[in-house]
């Protein structure tokens, strides 16, 4: 329950003590925006049993009645209105209200940290809200232009080259160290500005050195192939040349064609 409600109403977004790196301008903004909300918005919803002049009514989320007697919510910002308990939840993510705290806005109920979203981006590293005019926006997340930083080593990345790995940024170092998958055919990691295919799990440059056949060189970018055991073929010649030359079994299966991926960048 503790940890849904630091979750829902983020002390940060109201309380400048836990922003200790906020220049005297953002503590500024921030304390305006806060008493901006608690004047303009929030609302603690009350639970309590259907009064009968209210008997019948709808829930206000989902449409069903609601009769005399029955536990329900009421939010007096939002009017003469119920809710059943369970539907007395956060617009945007569904979550139910720990101790029925909300904000409105348009109509809507909101927890705080959704609410606040509403008006400020979210910063991806520090979770705090972001009042400076500049910011960083990479897939779909923003951060303070000093918090955009590798995931593994913290190196500042405004202005650099990057990778994106599990949601976060990383630089091409530490990625290409630590995360690059091995080419099946060179061994050499598949870095960041290199082109890459993926078959059955296994990896290769898309150049035609490492994306070609096994047996004669062909290269097979956009070519029909066939992939057993780890090496590639361009043709059931050359699947059925590799086995003889190698004495090893066939497996029927194994020689099905199939077209080649695109390469992913």
């Amino acid at each position: 329950r503790a940890r849904a409600l630091l979750q829902q109403l983020p002390p940060q977004d109201c309380d400048e003590r836990y922003c200790p790196e906020l220049a005297e301008e953002e503590r500024r903004q921030l304390r305006a925006f806060s008493a901006r909300r608690r004047q303009e918005a929030l609302g603690q919803g009350l639970a309590c049993p259907v009064p009968g002049p209210c008997h019948g009514c709808p829930c206000r989320k989902c449409g069903r009645r609601l009769n005399k007697g029955d536990p329900g919510v009421s939010a007096s910002r939002l009017g003469d209105q119920f809710w059943h308990p369970s539907c007395f939840s956060c617009h945007f993510c569904q979550q139910q209200l720990v101790d029925l705290i909300y904000f409105q806005q348009d109509g809507r109920i909101y927890c705080g940290r959704h609410h606040a979203e509403l008006f400020r981006p979210r910063c991806a590293s520090c979770d705090q809200l972001i009042f400076m005019e500049e910011c960083i926006e990479a897939e779909g997340r923003r951060w303070h232009l000093e918090h955009f930083c590798c995931l593994e080593c913290d190196e500042p990345l405004r202005g650099q080259r990057y990778v994106m790995r599990s949601g976060r940024p990383c630089c091409r170092g530490c990625f290409e160290s630590l995360f690059a998958e091995p080419c099946q055919a060179c061994g050499d990691p598949i870095g960041a500005d290199s082109e890459e295919v993926t078959l059955q799990g296994l990896h290769w440059h898309a150049r035609a050195a490492c994306f070609c056949c096994s047996l004669c060189r062909k290269p097979l970018r956009g070519q029909p192939l066939a992939c057993r055991r780890g090496r590639l073929f361009c043709s059931d010649t050359c699947s059925r040349g590799q086995d003889a030359s190698s004495s090893a079994s066939s497996d029927s299966s194994d020689s099905a064609f199939a077209s080649a991926p695109s390469p992913d960048s």
